[in-house]
């Protein structure tokens, strides 16, 4: 059996080695270095952080609330960009919900309501209709919603959704691309403390790349 000291050793170098798995992530355990970068849509100087996500995925949903207090947390060179993930047509219905709601300017005001519509009140967002209705319920236009829905603009962006999706390498959501080159998601590093850790490393990491 341990004793006192033995215990109280163990106990200080497990949360030693701990603080170091939060503070400096490993790159191929922590996050993944892809062979080219999916480029940036921020201004110069920023660095990006792109969330691929999926409104029906219950694990988004879930890191939804930790996501956003997070974010307030960021300095003024860190801009954050959502990409819906487009694993496949269905994953392309709720796509079309983002770019609709950014196309009538109203996506910060309705995106967390899409979601608590289908993880609490149980919104079936497979059917378009049920969508449009529940886009009139909420205040929206449901018109212009669906117009918008249905525009050539929202299908493009869905497109380029797609092809950024399969560019990152997204294989399961949320995901994280940081730069348009680092991936991590919380299945790599094992919580969301840690995920949110392993962000701010790899944010310091490009900050200083630019400083060079």
């Amino acid at each position: 059996m341990l004793n006192r000291r033995s215990f109280l050793l163990a106990s200080l170098l497990a949360l030693s080695v701990h603080r170091l798995a939060l503070s400096d992530p490993l790159a191929g355990r922590d996050y993944q270095t892809l062979a080219a970068s999916i480029g940036t849509d921020s201004a110069p100087g920023k660095i990006e952080v792109a969330e691929f996500f999926w409104y029906r995925c219950p694990h988004c949903f879930e890191l939804e609330p930790a996501l956003n207090s997070w974010i307030k947390t960021l300095p003024g060179d860190v801009a954050i960009r959502r990409i819906p993930a487009v694993l496949n047509n269905d994953w392309a219905v709720q796509a079309r919900v983002w770019y609709a709601l950014r196309e009538m300017g109203v996506a910060d005001k309705y995106h967390d309501a899409f979601f608590n519509a289908i993880h609490l009140d149980g919104l079936d967002a497979t059917s378009e209709i049920n969508i449009f209705d529940w886009a009139g319920r909420v205040g929206m236009n449901r018109t212009a919603f669906a117009n918008a829905y249905n525009s050539f603009a929202v299908q493009t962006r869905v497109m380029q959704a797609a092809q950024l999706t399969r560019d990152a390498q997204i294989t399961g959501v949320p995901s994280f691309v940081v730069d348009g080159r680092f991936v991590t998601s919380v299945s790599m590093t094992g919580s969301e403390k840690a995920l949110f850790a392993t962000l701010n490393a790899l944010i310091d990491k490009v900050r200083k790349e630019h400083r060079r």
